[in-house]
């Protein structure tokens, strides 16, 4: 029993530590991994953006599958708690909280994420200029508009489309680095096709070595590399300037082709709806909060009560360490789970700490009865925290079927609070009054809450 409390201490010491390491970590940066907080919309602000189908035949399967495209490609960029829904039969609404380079995410939205090699004749086209290929002779509008073009005709000649985009092995690209060079090391993302687009990539390659095959992605130039060897498996890389850059393609490359080409209707900043005064508002109302529960636990329950009231503290700070590592977005209704999931965590010392003063007024030892009110107590916590997380997984997976992510926000966090409560009110809790009960006997069951024994019923009988 000695040995298996002692572990419990350190598991619990490790586990504290490391929560404290990753939330006060140096520059937000815990083992290489970014560990700032996440906040959403409502919180911080973002942009709004409308986009509308430039295929006015688009149905409505395909604008659906458009939105999800859209989403992964956002959650590609690092944003979390985005809200992507349809509005009407061609439009969707994109919401993103905190982002830092508007004109990239929307560039990467509007995308429709189509990678194309070109036999460009020999010549060297230059980055960033628009052409017409076989497999897309006419530009998506909204890149034409972007440059003022009205007639796709003026753009030249048709070249000839080496490879099919829907041929493109999404699981091949990943963001990565060139190998050197004349330029040394760059970002790059690597690529890989299959099917006959792989067999003609790797049959012009090989009849065009020294010449030169440019990239088109979206009907834009990305770069005309030179061939310097046949590409016989259909793989290769795309270096480009910037990471920046390599995020942009990465994701839409990443996450597939849009079914139909998008343009921005509309764009537009959203202020934090709840403002900065409000979120300092709800910290100190939260401290309140936990600073009220902890006097009546102490006051009602005396030692265990102080026990409870550290381990909820080491409940908080690895919950913030959680979603400081995943990460979690944090917005009102995911602060709100969290707040629920304190007071379940409370909940089940309640339930413990009664059932240990109930076994010792029948006549129990406190050893006896603390040991007896972790086990009594343990269907109740159990059952009660079993139905919680099937409520959390159903309201998960209904915001992520039906894009209601603030609805997953808080499905998140309260699903996690009552992992997390349940570590610390039947490990926590336990380990730290198993250790300090050979401190106190039964003539100091007042600092258990339990000022004296009740005697035990007797039973008479009729003479």
């Amino acid at each position: 029993m000695q040995n298996r409390n002692i572990l419990a201490l350190i598991i619990t010491i490790i586990a504290t530590g490391l929560a404290l390491a990753i939330n006060f970590a140096p520059n937000n940066t815990f083992l290489g991994r970014d560990v700032s907080v996440r906040l959403g919309l409502d919180l911080q602000g973002g942009i709004q953006v409308l986009l509308r189908s430039a295929d006015p035949d688009a149905t409505a399967d395909e604008i659906a599958t458009a939105a999800r495209v859209i989403e992964q490609r956002v959650n590609g960029l690092g944003v979390g708690e985005t809200v992507v829904q349809q509005a009407g039969n061609n439009r969707i609404i994109v919401e993103l909280p905190g982002v830092a380079n508007p004109e990239q995410a929307i560039e990467t939205l509007r995308g429709t994420g189509r990678l194309e090699f070109i036999d460009s004749q020999g010549e060297f086209l230059a980055d960033g200029a628009i052409v017409r290929t076989s497999s897309s002779p006419i530009p998506p509008p909204q890149l034409l508009e972007s440059r003022n073009i009205t007639d796709p005709t003026t753009l030249g000649p048709i070249y000839q489309s080496i490879t099919d985009g829907a041929d493109l092995d999404t699981s091949a690209v990943q963001p990565t680095f060139s190998q050197g060079g004349t330029l040394g090391s760059r970002p790059a993302v690597s690529f890989a096709f299959r099917g006959e687009s792989a067999q003609r990539l790797a049959s012009f390659t090989a009849a065009n070595v020294g010449r030169p095959m440019c990239i088109v992605l979206d009907n834009t130039v990305v770069s005309c590399p030179v061939i310097n060897a046949a590409l016989t498996d259909g793989s290769g890389i795309i270096e480009v300037s910037n990471e920046d850059e390599r995020t942009r393609i990465f994701n839409q490359l990443k996450y597939g082709a849009l079914p139909v080409p998008l343009v921005v209707e509309t764009s537009r900043t959203v202020t934090a709806t709840l403002g900065q005064e409000s979120v300092q508002a709800s910290i100190t109302a939260g401290i309140i909060g936990l600073a009220v529960v902890a006097i009546f636990m102490i006051l009602f329950y005396r030692g265990p009560g102080l026990i409870a009231t550290v381990a909820l503290l080491i409940y908080t700070i690895i919950s913030f360490a959680i979603y400081r590592l995943i990460p979690v977005t944090l917005t009102l209704p995911g602060i709100a789970g969290f707040i629920l999931s304190i007071g379940l965590a409370v909940d089940a010392n309640v339930l413990i700490f009664a059932r240990l003063r109930e076994e010792y007024r029948r006549g129990r030892d406190i050893r006896s009865a603390l040991e007896l009110g972790f086990v009594e107590s343990w269907p109740a916590i159990r059952d009660s925290s079993v139905s919680t997380l099937i409520t959390s997984i159903v309201l998960f997976m209904f915001g992520n079927s039906f894009g209601v992510s603030l609805i997953k926000g808080f499905a998140l966090t309260l699903g996690l609070g009552i992992v997390v409560s349940l570590f610390t009110a039947l490990v926590v809790s336990r380990t730290f009054l198993r250790l300090v009960l050979p401190l106190f006997s039964d003539e100091r069951a007042w600092w258990f809450g339990v000022d004296r024994r009740e005697p035990s019923p007797t039973v008479q009988t009729a003479a």
